[in-house]
C-alpha cells in the first residue's frame, strides 16, 4: 500500500532497537518521514540507522531510556537540534514480564510500570508541544501509542502486564479529549500474539515455553504488520482519526 502523505514529516519511535518499534521506523523511513530512533542500545539504533539510509532514508541515532526523565529530555533537546519539531511520536518501547503475583516480583513490577507506563508519559510529555504546535500550524500531528489486547483479555500470570496496557489504553481515550479538540490524533494499537523480543525476557521456563506453544498454534503476527497499521492509521486525511485498532492473528481472534 502507498503511503505518500507520510513524506516529508518527522517522527520519534521509542523502542526502536527492535520488534515493532524498529519495523515502524523502517517502514516509515522507506516513505519519506525523517525518523528519530529512541532506545537505549546504540549498536542496534547505529546498525538500524545505517539499513535505513543505505535505502534512501533518514534517520537520527538518538539513544535513550524512557524510564529516566533527564535521558528523555536530554533526547529532546538531541531531536530538536537535528530536526526541530517532530509531528509524529510513536510509543512502542515496552517490557512483558509474566509471573504469578503470589511470586511477589516487585522488580518486574516495577519495571513494568517504569517503561510501559511512566515512559509513554515522559514520551508525551516531551513531544507533545511539538504535536499541539504542528496541528496548530494546520499540519498532520499524530500521537500512536502501543498497547497490548491484554488491556482488555486476562491471560494467567499477566495480571500486572495486562494492567499497564490497560494503563496506556485508558490514557490514550483520556488524552483524546484533551488533544482531539487542537486537532492531534491519538492513536491507540492493540496487537494480539507478535513475534517481538518481548517473549525472551521471561523467566519462568513453564511461561516462556506456553507462550512458544501459542505462536506454534496460532501463527502469531509480525512486528511488520503492526508497523503496516500504523503507518495506515498515520497516513489517513488529518481530520480522520483511526483511534483505536485491536489487531489479532486470525486464529486468535
Amino acid at each position: 500500500m502507498s503511503y505518500a502523505t507520510l513524506a516529508g514529516r518527522t517522527a520519534v519511535v521509542t523502542g526502536a532497537a527492535s520488534g515493532m518499534g524498529e519495523a515502524t521506523a523502517r517502514l516509515l523511513a522507506s516513505h519519506g518521514v525523517r525518523v528519530a530512533l529512541l532506545a537505549r542500545r546504540t549498536d542496534r539504533l547505529a546498525e538500524l540507522a545505517a539499513k535505513i539510509e543505505a535505502d534512501g532514508g533518514q534517520a537520527l541515532v538518538v539513544t535513550a531510556d524512557v524510564t529516566d526523565a533527564a535521558s528523555v529530555d536530554a533526547a529532546v533537546e538531541t531531536v530538536h537540534a537535528a530536526y526541530g519539531d517532530v509531528d509524529l511520536v510513536v510509543n512502542a518501547a515496552g517490557v512483558m514480564l509474566p509471573n504469578p503475583v503470589t511470586d511477589g516480583r516487585i522488580d518486574e513490577w516495577q519495571r513494568m510500570l517504569d517503561t510501559n507506563v511512566a515512559g509513554a508519559l515522559r514520551v508525551i510529555r516531551a513531544f507533545t508541544p511539538d504535536l499541539i504546535a504542528a496541528a496548530a500550524a494546520g499540519r498532520t500531528a499524530d500521537l500512536v501509542n502501543v498497547s497490548s489486547i491484554g488491556a482488555h483479555v486476562p491471560f494467567p500470570h499477566y495480571a500486572v502486564y495486562g494492567a499497564t496496557k490497560a494503563a496506556l489504553t485508558y490514557l490514550s481515550q483520556s488524552l483524546r479529549t484533551e488533544l482531539g479538540p487542537r486537532d492531534v490524533r491519538v492513536t491507540n494499537i492493540e496487537p494480539g500474539l507478535t513475534d517481538t523480543e518481548l517473549g525472551g525476557h521471561i523467566d519462568n521456563a513453564e511461561l516462556s515455553s506456553q507462550l512458544d506453544g501459542m505462536f506454534d498454534a496460532l501463527i502469531g503476527l509480525s512486528a511488520d504488520d503492526i508497523a503496516d497499521l500504523i503507518a495506515f492509521a498515520t497516513s489517513r486525511a488529518r481530520h480522520v482519526n483511526l483511534r483505536q485498532a485491536i489487531v489479532l492473528p486470525t486464529r486468535q481472534a
